[in-house]
């Protein structure tokens, strides 16, 4: 090992000006990842925007380095990814067991599963990263930018006019989603495009699009294959499970209302189900690979103890599997002193140490089961489409299961929102578990592909989800106190249209009804069985090594509005038509990196004008500050319509022209 480490002096990158950049860049995407969750139920991947600021940023310094870079975007990301666990966390205010965020509760869960998802990771990085050809989309794209950026390929000044290019064109995406959604703010264009209407059989159905540039954005980063199988997951649920089972159950009202009904209480269960059983199939498939990672980690232990630690190779360099091993320990004590003082002097407190002992064992086994499904699936579709959600949904019903035999009987008449509110506690640091491997796999790809050092961006994402978990309560608080969630009891937000935090609502229903017992498990099983149909079908298209239809992709839209999941679609299918246009042009890769440059600055300016809009509404106590139309402006919808479509076609004509000619 020493001389790894003499070669290593002179290397530029843990640094203390990369930790402190990366957590200052990490003020902004977790406040943005924080609303876009609670708005539309997705969340971004903050690597390549981060990495591109910090690029722009360290240029001022002579030593900096591709390898500092990288540090700063680990850091970025994994901090932004912990934002995902407001999929629970929101969850604890509907039920009403809490009515804001307590600043050490809520970021201990979000700390101690974060640091345990990073241990887990360490392990699983020779299964799903050094060892496996799973292409990582977004790790791959992060190390490509910081390829070009920092000049590692070419020290010329086309690589420096790349870089530059690549700042503005997420400032551009940036201003121009922003400026997007002030004019949604102020009602001048319509915030949706919907239309819902009845069906010759009784029944309803609709179709609309929400006016966001920000998911359109995500569309694009998801690509054709994840676009498709959203798609596909439209056409089951709005084609024909909405149509079908309000058919079957006809109710009178408006066809929105009716369609709205329907699709929350009956077709979001299907698409649970769906998920759930393309989860599991991913967790069957990972067994061996998973073993053999763990193999590899502990024989690389043994050859730095027997002194040969300078024969392993940069990539392979981890932090030591005895420090992982006493880290994920460590975590355990936070993790008792949490729950037990969640516990403490309430209703369950005659049960506090079985209920204890067994939330932990469960977060530490599920955990790593976990952990590798997400880790597979970041790998294999990229850290924005994976089955966060899905794993969510699995933990919460194990949660609830669990929490309900070992505690219902301390609660044989009373209100049941305690034990409710204990598996969203469990499930919220199991889901925390979860969003850290599903981000910091992919930030490792990167170090891999730029030859960074394992160890040290391991540190450099403990330093991350930390810094993430710290942001998380105070944000949630503000937006609570400005919109509210919808169903929350008692709100005193001063919005009218509260957040409506589309997986927090599903994650809290399915944990009471499990607990109550009033869960349709019949839904649940029809969308297992069209998980099962799911699986085999992409089973079957991967054989040519051409297609594939993602089943969690196809269960997400299930789940998810339909004005939620039409602007994604159209985003990917966009996207795919603007690589296809550009790669036959000269300069054409650089043109295509520009364009998710461009697409993931939509994301961030729209998020964060809505974070601010949140402080000016608390601010003012008004709950639209910035209107100029009245409500159901009538040119609303054709003004966001066009307004829209020039935006997008101007972004991307602006990308496939900086290196067209």
């Amino acid at each position: 090992m020493a001389a790894v480490e003499t070669a290593d002096r002179g290397r530029v990158e843990l640094t203390v000006r990369g930790i402190v950049l990366g957590v200052l860049i990490t003020l902004v995407f977790t406040a943005a990842n924080v609303y876009l969750g609670l708005r539309v139920g997705l969340t971004f991947a903050s690597s390549i925007p981060a990495a591109v600021i910090s690029m722009a940023l360290l240029r001022a310094f002579k030593n900096s380095s591709i390898y500092e870079n990288n540090i700063v975007q680990t850091v970025a990301s994994a901090a932004g990814a912990m934002a995902s666990v407001i999929f629970v966390l929101p969850g604890l205010v509907m039920i009403g067991a809490w009515t804001g965020f307590p600043f050490w509760t809520s970021f201990g869960i979000c700390a101690i599963g974060g640091v345990l998802g990073v241990m887990y990771t360490i392990p699983l990085r020779r299964a799903l990263v050094t060892q496996s050809d799973l292409p990582y989309p977004e790790g791959v794209a992060a190390a490509e930018v910081l390829k070009v950026g920092s000049g590692s390929r070419a020290d010329t000044p086309e690589a420096a006019a790349e870089g530059k290019q690549g700042l503005i064109g997420i400032l551009l995406g940036s201003v121009a989603s922003a400026l997007y959604a002030a004019l949604t703010a102020s009602r001048v264009f319509a915030a949706e495009i919907a239309a819902y209407f009845r069906i010759p059989t009784g029944g309803v159905t609709g179709l609309g699009g929400s006016a966001s540039l920000a998911l359109f954005g995500a569309g694009h980063l998801m690509g054709m294959a994840v676009g498709m199988a959203m798609l596909t997951g439209l056409i089951i649920a709005w084609g024909f499970a909405v149509p079908i089972l309000s058919t079957l159950t006809p109710a009178a009202g408006p066809a929105a209302d009716v369609a709205g009904e329907v699709w929350s209480t009956k077709v979001r269960f299907i698409g649970a189900g769906a998920i759930g059983v393309a989860a599991i199939w991913t967790l069957a498939k990972l067994i061996g690979p998973v073993g053999a990672g763990l193999t590899s980690a502990v024989a690389a232990q043994r050859q730095r103890r027997s002194g040969g630690g300078a024969l392993l190779g940069r990539t392979e360099q981890d932090m030591p599997i005895g420090i992982v091993g006493l880290i994920a320990l460590l975590c355990l004590v936070p993790m008792a002193i949490l729950i037990m003082r969640f516990l403490a002097g309430g209703p369950l407190a005659s049960v506090i140490g079985p209920l204890t002992l067994s939330a932990m064992l469960y977060v530490v086994i599920a955990g790593f089961a976990v952990a590798a499904v997400c880790g597979y699936m970041a790998g294999l579709i990229g850290s924005s489409n994976s089955p966060v959600s899905g794993m969510a949904i699995l933990a919460v019903l194990g949660a609830a299961v669990l929490t309900a035999v070992i505690g219902r009987a301390a609660l044989p008449d009373a209100d049941t929102r305690p034990l409710v509110a204990f598996a969203l506690l469990v499930t919220g640091v199991l889901l925390a578990v979860a969003v850290a491997a599903n981000d910091n796999l992919q930030d490792l790809k990167t170090g891999q592909l730029v030859d960074a050092t394992p160890w040290r961006q391991q540190a450099a994402l403990v330093v991350g989800v930390v810094a993430g978990s710290a942001m998380i309560p105070p944000i949630l608080e503000l937006l609570n106190k400005a919109y509210g969630f919808a169903g929350a009891p008692n709100s005193q937000a001063i919005a009218a249209d509260p957040l409506p935090a589309p997986q927090a609502t599903l994650i809290s229903t399915l944990a009471k009804g499990v607990i109550d017992g009033q869960l349709d498990w019949g839904l649940i099983g029809v969308g297992g069985l069209i998980g099962v149909v799911l699986v085999a079908t992409d089973a079957f298209l991967r054989r040519g090594g051409k297609y594939s239809l993602p089943p969690l992709g196809v269960g997400m839209a299930i789940y998810l509005p339909v004005t939620v999941t039409a602007p994604v679609v159209i985003g990917a299918v966009s996207g795919w038509i603007f690589d296809r246009t550009v790669e036959k042009r000269a300069g054409g890769e650089v043109a295509k990196r520009l364009g998710v440059l461009v697409v993931s600055g939509f994301i961030v300016g729209e998020s964060l004008f809505n974070v601010a809009l949140a402080g000016l509404i608390v601010g003012t106590g008004n709950g639209a500050p910035l209107a100029l139309a009245p409500e159901g402006f009538g040119p609303g919808v054709l003004l966001a319509l066009v307004g829209y479509i020039a935006v997008a076609a101007g972004v991307y004509a602006w990308a496939g022209k900086r290196r067209a000619a």
